[in-house]
């Protein structure tokens, strides 16, 4: 069973930068990832990163702000985003797979089975 935590929201004009972090407290997730949703759709899936560190997924639209990294030392990731916009508004969530999880599968959110409980990001001026 793998318990997460996250940490780091809060409001910012737009512009600003925001750190997320997600800490998960036992067992081994072939990946970490953040998802998110705003009020009145959908959730989507943000950025994953694989335990190693090796491989990093984006969504098309948020790779050039948003930058995800890890600390295989703390077992957290983080989620740096940067320029926000005030369609980034939403409920964070962090999301950890299983561990039989293939690299094929890392942006299927299906196989994300641990989640947090979100951390709210608002970008208004």
């Amino acid at each position: 069973q793998v318990q997460l935590g996250e940490s780091g929201g809060g409001s910012v004009q737009p512009g600003g930068s925001l750190r997320l972090s997600c800490v998960a407290f036992q067992g081994r997730p072939r990946a970490m990832g953040w998802f998110r949703q705003a009020p009145g759709k959908e959730r989507e899936f943000v950025a994953t990163i694989t335990s190693t560190g090796t491989a990093k997924r984006y969504a098309d639209s948020l790779k050039d702000r948003f930058t995800i990294s890890r600390d295989s030392a703390k077992n957290t990731i983080y989620l740096q985003m940067n320029n926000l916009k005030p369609e980034d508004t939403a409920v964070y969530r962090c999301a950890a797979t299983k561990q039989s999880t293939i690299l094929s599968q890392i942006m299927d959110e299906s196989e994300y089975i641990y989640w947090g409980q979100g951390t709210q990001v608002t970008v208004s001026s």
